[in-house]
């Protein structure tokens, strides 16, 4: 492992002394403390692995929620066990540069998939020009490590699309949906839409739904007449479909999976909130809409590390591997103003969480984050508030009433996204770099240095 240098030692102390206070002891038997973790969490070694954790729209009060629910008030989520928690800005901008204070997915997640901030709705391009711009994903991949993909949204949405494609609007998905998006077509010479680009960038695992998208036919190029799933097989790709088949998958050969039409369907379900609120509730901790053979996001993640790790070690290569993962419908259960479908998504996004730990535990060489791209609706009130808008009062595994309330949009229609700061966290290499509070785009940096990538 790299040496420190006197300058990292110094600030490595200055962190140690500074944080220790804050960072909490963990109560868990035969865990290291919070102490210990922070000084093995302060240094500046290169990262082998790199684990980035995406809760879509889970800001502080959809933490809190689920939290509440979930484990107590007193209780801790296993994203609540990093030894290093910080706070990042999350605006993104207008053409001109100038801030747009509620930004979007697509601009959030450019902001580090690229370290460029730009305008809402655009993947990975330059916000006035039009131009793209590297992604770590991309970086990591042309220095030598296994790249992966892991979403519960379709794999053509915004948050998985800046990592291994660019486009000017975040609309063009599948070779059908290119209206916004005429320079990036393959007649026009550009690399096509979102989900040519993906399997052409031969991401090692891609997992997530958005199988409409792929069953789209090629319109250009050399695919022409091909469905995107068929160029990913003439690609070498394991096209996989459930839970069964996912496992089944092998190293050796990228794997793309498609695991629903659009959107991979809810863990949990409930009543929606409502004007004037609903009757006290618990949720349902399962959905039948949701196939039985759908993989849960952990065992996603789970599979997807098996995957990279293996295909590293067959190469017997220094370098490990890049991984997102993200808990897409927190956000989109947000939008709906759905209390319990959005804590049954943090719920599971809290699963791969203790997943990516749990390797790390076996392998510090690995820097884990776990962060969101934007804060988002919901808001924990008092039980006798009436708010304005649309509430829901349940029932929290405590056996306590908890009233949450969405009102940043008029009832009937989309929630929307806030413009706060949200939580971001980490162990391993550079971790120290999320303290305080930063800017999106500073992710990219310290993952890029991290990993070394040039």
């Amino acid at each position: 492992m790299h040496r420190p240098t006197r300058r990292h030692l110094t600030v490595a102390t200055a962190l140690v002394a500074a944080t220790t206070a804050a960072v909490a002891v963990t109560t868990v038997a035969g865990a290291s403390t919070g102490k210990e973790q922070a000084r093995s969490a302060i240094q500046d070694g290169k990262a082998k692995n790199v684990i980035l954790l995406i809760g879509d729209g889970m800001g502080d009060s959809e933490i809190t929620l689920a939290r509440d629910y979930t484990v107590g008030a007193n209780g801790r989520l296993n994203m609540d066990k990093f030894p290093l928690t910080g706070a990042y800005t999350t605006y993104a901008v207008h053409a001109d540069g100038t801030p747009d204070y509620v930004t979007d997915s697509a601009a959030s997640g450019t902001g580090w998939a690229t370290g460029v901030k730009t305008v809402n709705g655009r993947i990975s391009k330059t916000p006035g020009t039009d131009k793209p711009v590297k992604t770590l994903l991309e970086l990591a991949r042309k220095s030598g490590y296994a790249t992966g993909d892991v979403t519960t949204a379709e794999l053509t949405d915004a948050t998985p699309a800046v990592l291994a494609s660019h486009a000017t609007d975040r609309s063009c998905q599948g070779p059908a949906d290119m209206a916004k998006c005429p320079a990036d077509t393959i007649a026009a010479g550009g690399p096509g839409s979102i989900a040519e680009q993906e399997v052409n960038h031969k991401v090692d695992v891609l997992f997530g739904g958005g199988r409409q998208r792929f069953d789209q036919a090629v319109t250009d190029g050399r695919y022409k007449g091909l469905t995107v799933t068929q160029q990913a097989r003439k690609l070498g790709y394991q096209v996989v479909t459930d839970n069964a088949s996912m496992k089944a998958a092998k190293s050796g050969r990228p794997v793309l999976g498609l695991f629903a039409k659009g959107n991979v369907a809810t863990e949990w379900t409930g009543k929606a909130a409502a004007v004037g609120g609903t009757d006290p509730q618990r949720c349902v901790t399962s959905n039948p809409n949701r196939p039985a053979d759908t993989p849960s996001l952990a065992d996603s993640a789970t599979k997807a590390i098996q995957l990279l790790a293996a295909k590293q070690k067959a190469k017997h290569s220094k370098q490990g591997f890049f991984l997102q993962i993200e808990g897409a419908s927190i956000d989109k259960q947000d939008h709906a103003a759905d209390p319990c479908g959005q804590i049954g998504e943090t719920a599971a996004f809290d699963k791969a969480v203790k997943v990516a730990r749990a390797y790390a535990a076996e392998h510090p060489d690995t820097l884990v984050v776990t962060t969101a791209d934007h804060g988002h609706t919901s808001q924990i009130v008092p039980l006798e508030a009436t708010p304005p808008g649309l509430s829901s009062t349940l029932v929290t595994d405590e056996g306590q009433q908890l009233k949450v309330n969405y009102s940043t949009n008029t009832p009937g229609r989309s929630q929307e996204h806030t413009g706060t700061e949200v939580r971001i966290a980490a162990q391993g290499p550079w971790a120290y770099r999320v303290l305080g509070v930063t800017n999106q785009t500073d992710l990219f940096t310290t993952v890029r240095q991290a990993m070394r990538l040039r």
